[in-house]
């Protein structure tokens, strides 16, 4: 009898409207288009706008095309998993909002926070239900909407992040495809170089850490930097050695979508080349965890039945890892 093993069987993706580009960044901040681009890679990124508006209408409008484009049934849908730092709030959940909203009512959900690696991680739990053989369809969901924390006074994030989400359907196979391996670390010491300083249970909001600005995302660029490259390659390479892989029998390279420079890094110190390695950050920056699903969405009529895919990320806390999975479908036939 084959092993039984989680597979994406579906994938959808959704950003918002509105487009805020670079030349509208250079109105708001001391920047321009060539510092921006050469620095990033990013040249636009979407932005969700409105009263009322937070990160469970895009994942509601994710779940609702999933739902359409895999002919499924929304009471067919048995979890409902959402990888986020962006929550509507700090509960009730996200994940649960959202499948209300998208009709899915048989189904419980809940939040993952892990910040860039977010995705990564709900994959790996939304695999192990399957694979316990406990649920047939779980929707695993990254998604965030990043403006919500960003200073637009600050130039060294507010050009970084935007605003997106990315779903994918996970189902039981025995054929072969589906998810094969994982690897995934984390270090807290990394807390000082991308956070949060308020909003917590360890300093509630008041009226001064509003004053001081305190509920926006701060980053040590250069610190992360180093981490991300090393944290990502290594974890990509302890994957491949661990499954036999080489770089001509991996189809494709799926990075986190942080910053043009470090995917450029991570490509050349894992060996990979370029043309084998998804990238979409100049569309839509930084979506903390949604880069994945939506390079996943982007790409998707390019993926053969069977291709090997590596993804790999790496966000704030520390967390990282790699997982290596074998694509169920062929995608220009979804």
């Amino acid at each position: 009898m084959s092993h039984l093993r989680a597979a994406i069987t579906g994938v959808q993706g959704y950003v918002p409207d509105y487009v805020l580009t670079n030349a509208e960044l250079a109105t708001i901040v001391d920047t321009n288009d060539e510092w921006i681009t050469s620095r990033t890679g990013i040249k636009e990124r979407r932005i969700l706008k409105g009263d009322n508006m937070g990160t469970s209408v895009m994942v509601a409008e994710a779940l609702r095309g999933l739902l359409k484009k895999t002919n499924t049934k929304a009471d067919d849908v048995e979890l409902v998993i959402c990888a986020t730092v962006t929550g509507d709030s700090i509960f009730p959940d996200t994940a649960n909002v959202a499948a209300y909203k998208a009709g899915i009512h048989n189904a419980f959900g809940f939040d993952v926070s892990a910040a860039c690696s977010g995705f990564l991680y709900a994959l790996t739990v939304g695999a192990k239900f399957i694979e316990a053989g406990q649920h047939k369809k779980v929707i695993v969901v990254g998604a965030d909407k990043m403006s919500s924390i960003i200073d637009y006074t600050d130039r060294t994030t507010c050009v970084i992040f935007g605003d997106g989400c990315g779903a994918v359907m996970l189902e039981p196979t025995t054929d072969g495809t589906g998810f094969m391996d994982y690897r995934h670390h984390g270090d807290g010491s990394g807390e000082e170089y991308l956070y949060l300083v308020a909003g917590g249970s360890r300093k509630p909001a008041t009226v001064d850490t509003i004053m001081a600005r305190e509920h926006f995302v701060r980053q040590n660029g250069q610190p992360v930097f180093k981490a991300a490259v090393r944290g990502m390659s290594d974890v990509v390479g302890e994957v491949m050695k661990r499954n036999d892989l080489t770089v001509d029998t991996v189809d494709w390279l799926v990075p986190h979508q942080a910053n043009i420079r470090i995917i450029q890094t991570v490509s050349k110190l894992t060996d990979f080349p370029l043309d084998k390695v998804m990238i979409n950050i100049h569309k839509y920056g930084n979506t903390t965890a949604g880069t994945l699903p939506l390079c996943l969405w982007d790409y998707e009529s390019q993926l053969r039945r069977g291709d090997n895919l590596i993804l790999t990320a790496f966000g704030g806390g520390f967390t990282w890892g790699a997982l290596y999975l074998k694509w169920a479908y062929d995608g220009d036939e979804s």
